[in-house]
This record gives structure tokens, sequence and C-alpha cells, in this order.
């Protein structure tokens, strides 16, 4: 295809770390203009991190980035635009108290003698939802607006800008698959027009689909990059994972008598989950594997009551709970440790004490409801040693500890209430090598007293490692269940929705 007048890229020995974690490490890549250019890999390969880097979003920490041989160096997405490259983000940042025509048009607005030109920008406004086949409202607040419509306003505001350079970051994650058509038509409509598209995805069917070249990532590193014509989903899985990485493993023993624990039936959110079933037993592990995006952290917010459900019924032990908020679900014998200790699980500038005792501050406190300090002290060092954590300083604030430390703190907040259920969303995420092991140990010590536990990790080692089932999320749908210790291969193909069964596994 020619590029000839159209922009091209070219990023040369591109770098990024966060607390010192490689994101990326000496990347190179160069994009050819007037084309569609995929990025690929795993969760946490480094793709969107890319995409951001050209969208200015992110600055690198090593490396150069060039514009038809002109070398650029953004400080914020503003900058970028004004080069000519718009980015549609994941995580998507309207201006909710706006409109979509506001947001479209946000610092292009037509005007006249500094005044805003309200009929022409209604009339670009309406050639653009004419041309390119998306409806909406032009006037509805788009905080108002469910996600995919606000994933189009974001789309619509790129073309608007007459970018010539379209990042789009997991575009369609919330699009239907009528609207997921629409995009489609559009980017190879923008792609006939001389524009430049950068797509981040992890559905291979797509990037197939769509582009003309596919640079892949595993580990923040380059793995390829080829055309498309010569790739197929197969070839992409075993680029963006290569051998299985040694995991710690630990000793499995089955579970098949063992009473079950959790049992979740006919789980469904509009939308989000689609009529979930699970059982989890005594002592038993059991991973949950899949995409960003699958649906694996609104089933783990969902069970734990942190989320609505439309329909379904849990139960613990046997009785049928009614869980509508993480009360219920505390009373129900139920813990959760939730993505995002920062956001959802700890409190940061208390106490190490006040965090591992509140969520049974009955323990602590006398007959009249206030709490005994030196009793608090003492559960909490009793906690602090049976978790490591370091210093084990119950007057320390947890804002000064680690990341591992602090993840352990939510360790030990839930050992005082002796859970029946453990539900754990990424509890090794941004920890070091030593808290890792320290925490998936007590792990296996926890299943081992016949807690039932289920595990979501978005690194498959850990998943495998650890899990004496691993059931694999995709679209909302639990797909696949496997038995103890699956290969990586089959487990990442039924992730993508890729190959059939195996004697190890089973359809769901």
């Amino acid at each position: 295809m020619s590029t000839t007048g159209v922009v091209q890229l070219r990023l040369v020995s591109i770098g990024k770390r966060y607390s010192g974690t490689k994101a990326l490490d000496n990347v190179s890549v160069e994009v050819a203009g007037g084309t569609v250019h995929a990025l690929v890999g795993a969760n946490g390969a480094g793709k969107s991190t890319l995409g951001k880097i050209i969208g200015g979003v992110t600055r690198p920490d090593d490396g150069e980035m060039f514009i038809d041989d002109r070398p650029v160096r953004f400080r914020d997405p503003h900058e970028a635009r004004s080069d000519g490259i718009a980015t549609i983000s994941q995580e998507l940042s309207p201006m909710p108290h706006m409109s979509v025509i506001e947001n479209v048009f946000f610092g292009i607005e037509p005007r006249r003698a500094g005044v805003v030109q309200f009929r022409q920008m209604r009339r670009q406004y309406e050639d653009l939802i004419s041309q390119w086949g998306f409806s909406l409202n032009a006037h509805a607040k788009v905080g108002a607006l469910r996600t995919a419509d606000v994933q189009k306003v974001e789309i619509l505001r790129a073309v608007a800008t007459d970018a010539q350079v379209i990042v789009m970051d997991e575009p369609t994650s919330s699009l239907t698959s009528v609207e997921t058509s629409t995009l489609h038509r559009m980017i190879r409509a923008l792609r006939e027009r001389g524009k430049t598209i950068v797509y981040v995805s992890h559905f291979l069917d797509e990037v197939l689909d769509l582009a003309d070249t596919v640079t892949v990532l595993r580990s923040g590193r380059l793995v390829r990059t080829a055309p498309a014509t010569e790739e197929t989903e197969e070839s992409l899985v075993a680029g963006m994972f290569g051998a299985a990485a040694a995991a710690e493993h630990f000793e499995k023993r089955q579970h098949l008598s063992a009473p079950v624990v959790l049992d979740v039936s006919g789980l469904s959110r509009k939308g989000v989950l689609n009529d979930i079933s699970l059982q989890i037993r005594s002592g038993e592990i059991v991973g949950l594997a899949g995409l960003i995006g699958s649906g694996r952290s609104e089933l783990a917010r969902a069970i734990s009551g942190a989320d609505p459900i439309d329909r379904g019924t849990i139960a613990v032990d046997g009785t049928t709970r009614h869980i509508r908020s993480p009360a219920d679900a505390m009373a129900a014998g139920m813990a959760f440790v939730p993505e995002s200790r920062k956001d959802d699980g700890l409190f940061l500038e208390l106490s190490l004490a006040a965090n591992t005792t509140f969520a049974d501050l009955r323990s602590v406190a006398s007959h009249l409801g206030v709490v005994r300090r030196a009793s608090e002290r003492a559960k909490t060092r009793e906690l602090l040693d049976l978790t490591s954590v370091q210093p084990p300083n119950p007057s320390a604030k947890v804002a000064s500890l680690s990341g591992g430390n602090q993840q352990k703190v939510l360790f030990a907040r839930w050992l005082l209430r002796n859970p029946r259920v453990l539900i754990l969303d990424e509890p090794t995420r941004g920890v070091d090598v030593a808290a890792r092991a320290a925490i998936h140990r007590l792990i296996s010590r926890l299943a081992a007293d016949g807690t039932a536990v289920l595990l979501i990790s978005s690194e498959i080692e850990e998943v495998l490692g650890l899990a004496h089932r691993v059931l694999v999320m995709r679209r909302g749908s639990i797909t696949r269940e496997f038995s103890a210790d699956p290969p990586m291969e089959a487990v990442m193909e039924a992730a993508f929705g890729l190959g059939g069964r195996t004697t190890d596994d089973r359809a769901v």
C-alpha cells in the first residue's frame, strides 16, 4: 500500500518502567502510514503502554519516536493532538457534565470573532453522524450515557479533529456486535483516506480481519512484527506466551469428596455476566483465568456483594444466602481481597491495627462496644506475625508499608474472621518476588485448613501454580473447565476462544 502523503511512525528502543518493573524494554516498531497496525500481547505485555506513549498519554523513560523522520516527544495528549495523533483510551475520559456535541468538538469549535457558531457546529455534527453511522443524541449529557455510547463519543471526537494517526485501545470491548461492525467499517474507511490506525486489542479474530501488520509483545519486549497475512490466531497466541514460564507449584490433592462450600447458580447481570454457575469445595483453590474484560473481576464483585446481580443464587455451606452488600457476604462467611488495595481495600492513613481489626471490631471491643486498644494491638500483632508483615508494628500507618506488606495486611484482616470462602482478585499485583512467594504460601495454607478459595489472576503461571481446577471466562461466561495443571497453551487458547477440547478439560 502506498504511504505517500500519509503519516508514518517510528519508535526506536522505547523503554518504560513503573516502580522498577519494566513495562516496555527496548521496543522498536515502525508503523507505515495509511495502514492498520495492531499491537497484541497478553495482559501486562505492554501493548497499551506502547499505545499510550504514541498518543502522548505516557512519556517513555528511554528511546525516541519519529513522525515522518521528525523526532517528537509529547508531554501530554494535547501536544500529540496538535501533531495529528488522537487516542481512544480503554479508560474513557470524556467530560460528563457536557453534551455529546460539546465533547466531540471540544477545543475545535467553529468560531467567528471568538464566538462559537452553534448552528455550524450542529451541521458538522449531523454530517459526522450521517457519514459514520453512529446514532447519538447531540444534546445528551455524556455522564448519563452507557459505556458503549461514551466510546462512540471518543471515536467521533478523534474523527472530528481530523487526526492523521488514531490510537484505539480495546475500542470494541464495550460495543455490541452490530456496533463493532460499524466501527470496523469506519476503520477501513479511515485507512482508505490515508489515516493511520494503531489498533490495540486482545480479540485476535478482529486483529487478523482488520490489520495490515501485527506487532506481538511479550512481558514488555518485542517478539516480532509481521504482515497480518502471515499470522494465524494460533501463531499469535504462541508468540504472545512462548514456552510456559516456570511457576511455583504446590501439592494438589483431589477434593471430589469434600463438601461444597460455595455454590453459585445462574448468576447473571445484563451486559456483564451470563448465567454463571460454579462450585468450590472445602480446601479447594479454583483459579479463574481469562482476558481483561472477560468478566472475572465483575464475577468476584457480584459474589461478594460489591456489585448487584439481576438473578441467580449463592449458597455457602448448603444455605442459600441473599447477598446484596459486602456486609451480607461477610455475614455469610465470605472474605474478598479486591483488585485495587488502595482504592477498595485499605485505609492508607490509618494504622495497621485499625485496618486489620476493621472486619471484626467485636473481637477487640468491650461489651459496651468500645475498642480495647490493648486487645486490638495484641490481636493485630498475632495476625501480622501469621502473615509475615514487616514491620509488625500495629501503630504504623499502612501507607508507610511496601506494596507486598500492604497486601498481606488485607490477608491479616480476613484471617481474623476465619472465612469459609476467600475471593482473591489479583492478590500479588504490584508486589515483589519475596512477597509474592509469601502470599502464595499463605493462600495454600488457608486452603489446607478448609477454606474455599476463588483465585483471579492475570498471570497464568500464578493460576496454574496454585489452582486445583481452572475455569476460563470469556465475554461474561465460563466457557471451559480444566483439572489441575492443564497445559498453559490450552488455557490461553480457551481464553482467546480458540481450539477444541482436550482430554484434560471439558466444555461448560
